[in-house]
């Protein structure tokens, strides 16, 4: 009862900076668009996640939910949404095989449709479920690394069903991408090492929409900040903003901090590790945890300190130099810390749930592949938004719109 308690505190605080997603609960229970359908998802089991499951919910949806990362799961939150009704599959720290089987078991509800963050359960729904593919008629796909892999599923003929890119929309990779990414990330790094930033130099690894928010986060407190990439235009992108562009092999000796965002493996190896200064502290804020070759870098030390503070190993290689891996380079704003802010999550779970009503009204006329959330949805979000905090905008006059429209019009 105590647990259940704190997760009801835990998600009426994070529905207060959630107007949006609130109000299309209310809309969802007066018009019930997922009356009848099954939902299993694979999300991070926190308080805004619990506001999105209870907007579902209310829209009519038998709702099965399991953890997208093992260290993320609020217990607490668990608890309360079991309390609602709903199958919940996740426990905080559980190991890789209770992991797996906990999205096993929410897809044992059959899903109608799926929701997904990272495409674990995508991924076990075609290798070891396919007995459950012909009932799945649509999803829809939460993050940049769970879009790379669909669309490659999607390249080779593999994916057998719809899915919606979610992470995609313009308001979710402007507001959770950049701005979300940027404060959680260094929120969970400062909760795990309690390090001061300014005058430091952090290395940022990836300049897309997450990258850019840390970079852009890290420069603001302070920080010198050297940006690696692999995407010429990226890179090209933040020499033009004022960061020192290097490759890795470069960066390795000069950093104090090394953040991983690029939804890669293998970004931080044994011969980076090898060449970093002592204290340096490593992070990942992307999805898996293969981004920082976490393996490589066991067999590298002497000694391992596990838990010198919490969610920090302190790695000590044979010379002496200690190296400090976050939230076992697993994603360190979820791990570390709660994640994204309320509001940001606000905008992306919205997107979320209006994207899961299109599916649920269009799904029969979609065949499989990868497809954009409708522009609709991306603007009536952003207009939500602005509606929520008081802000109005300017609207099109019918002259505008026919300028707009003629291609006869000159100066």
């Amino acid at each position: 009862m105590e647990l259940w308690e704190s997760g009801e505190r835990h998600i009426s605080w994070a529905a207060r900076s959630m107007p949006v997603l609130t109000a299309l609960g209310e809309r969802f229970a007066a018009e019930r668009p997922l009356d009848g359908l099954r939902v299993a998802a694979c999300l991070h089991v926190t308080a805004e996640t619990a506001v999105l499951m209870g907007a579902l919910k209310a829209g009519g949806a038998e709702i099965a939910l399991a953890a997208s990362n093992p260290l993320s799961t609020q217990d607490d939150v668990a608890e309360a949404l079991r309390g609602y009704g709903m199958a919940v599959h996740a426990r905080a720290g559980v190991d890789r095989a209770t992991y797996y089987r906990h999205i096993h078991q929410a897809l044992d509800v059959r899903p109608d449709l799926v929701l997904d963050d990272g495409c674990d359960l995508v991924n076990i729904l075609h290798t070891e479920r396919t007995d459950l593919l012909d009932g799945v008629s649509g999803g829809c796909e939460e993050t940049t690394t769970g879009i790379i892999r669909l669309r490659q599923m999607a390249a080779e003929g593999a994916l057998r069903f719809p899915v919606v890119a979610v992470n995609d929309t313009r308001t979710k990779r402007m507001f959770d991408n950049r701005y979300g990414t940027g404060q959680s990330t260094f929120d969970g790094i400062m909760r795990a090492t309690n390090t001061m930033l300014a005058g430091r130099t952090v290395v940022v690894a990836g300049f897309g929409y997450c990258g850019r928010g840390v970079a852009e986060r890290a420069r603001g407190l302070g920080a010198r900040v050297i940006v690696t990439e692999i995407d010429a235009v990226k890179a090209l992108d933040a020499t033009l903003q004022g960061y020192e562009v290097r490759t890795m092999e470069r960066a390795a000796p000069a950093g104090d901090l090394f953040i991983t965002v690029t939804g890669n493996r293998d970004v931080i190896t044994a011969e980076h590790a090898a060449a970093m200064k002592d204290g340096a502290i490593l992070a990942n804020a992307g999805h898996f945890d293969v981004e920082i070759d976490v393996r490589a870098l066991d067999e590298l030390a002497g000694e391992v300190r596990r838990g010198i503070r919490p969610n920090t190993d302190e790695y000590v290689l044979p010379d002496g130099r200690r190296l400090l891996l976050l939230a076992e380079g697993r994603v360190v704003n979820l791990t570390a810390a709660e994640g994204h802010p309320a509001a940001v999550m606000d905008m992306s779970f919205s997107a979320q749930a209006l994207a899961v009503a299109w599916l649920a009204r269009e799904r029969t006329g979609l065949e499989p592949g990868v497809y954009d959330v409708p522009e609709e949805i991306d603007q009536e979000v952003a207009r939500l938004k602005l509606a929520a905090a008081g802000i109005g905008i300017d609207a099109l006059t019918g002259d505008q719109e026919a300028y707009l429209r003629s291609w006869r019009s000159g100066s």
